[in-house]
């Protein structure tokens, strides 16, 4: 008896079970504005439930989409995210719904403390970038007069270039470790893949490099009169490569 009532006297009494799903939400909001994400969470969920079918509940999934990705967990915020969007394909709120899950994705690529190891984008995996980028493209072409859409066309261009980047970045870390043929490889597939970006300069300096090291002068002389070509006044043929700076990318 005295086991049973001390299980009874630790059962945790909802204290939301009399409110109003105004007053859930009043609360949820207070919380999540407090940072106190871990109270929100849950009260958002109770907010979905007792007001199923209403704006509010899309609301609240929002919200607890929002209070996720606050609190690091990026990936309950997408799988929030994508359930919104699946349930919800005619809300007037599914263009935040996709700009939100371009920007979970986008900080997850950027990474918590980047600033402080002075890692860029292009050095990290790109998984989450290209995920981005297809959240931001779907938002641009469904919603082009969204009050998200310009923000999220700025980050389409830096996503661009930071995949090419990353091409790069994986080229001349082959280069210095002389397998020059997988060098010039991963340079070529930056100049066939993306047009206009600020790494390509890089690219064709390393597949001329390579092609120096390799002996094979032709096609050395080809790349260096194309080199010379697009960029009259390349760094990298009068000086080589650049010691690494700070990151070339806007901090968002």
């Amino acid at each position: 008896m005295a086991v049973w009532l001390s299980g009874c006297s630790t059962t945790e009494v909802d204290k939301t079970a009399n409110w109003s799903p105004n007053k859930i939400y009043s609360e949820a909001k207070d919380e999540l504005n407090g940072g106190a994400y871990d109270k929100a969470i849950p009260l958002f969920e109770k907010l979905e439930g007792r007001a199923a079918g209403t704006p509010l509940a899309q609301q609240a999934q929002l919200d607890k989409a929002y209070a996720y990705q606050k609190s690091g967990d990026q990936a309950q915020a997408i799988a929030t995210l994508d359930r919104f969007i699946k349930l919800h394909p005619a809300s007037p709120a599914l263009d935040y719904a996709l700009y939100m899950k371009g920007i979970v994705n986008f900080n997850d690529n950027l990474g918590l403390f980047s600033f402080i190891t002075r890692q860029d984008l292009s050095e990290r995996d790109q998984k989450a970038a290209k995920e981005s980028f297809e959240s931001f493209k779907e938002l641009t072409t469904r919603f082009p007069d969204s009050r998200y859409s310009p923000d999220a066309r700025q980050r389409m261009v830096y996503i661009v270039n930071s995949l090419a980047q990353y091409e790069v970045h994986v080229a001349r870390y082959y280069y210095t470790r002389g397998a020059y043929v997988a060098a010039i490889n991963r340079a070529q597939s930056a100049l066939t893949d993306y047009r206009d970006v600020p790494s390509l300069e890089e690219a064709l300096y390393i597949v001329m490099k390579s092609y120096e090291a390799l002996g094979m002068t032709a096609l050395r002389d080809d790349t260096q009169r194309v080199l010379e070509t697009n960029y009259p006044k390349s760094e990298y043929v009068r000086n080589g490569f650049k010691a690494k700076e700070q990151p070339w990318w806007k901090v968002w």
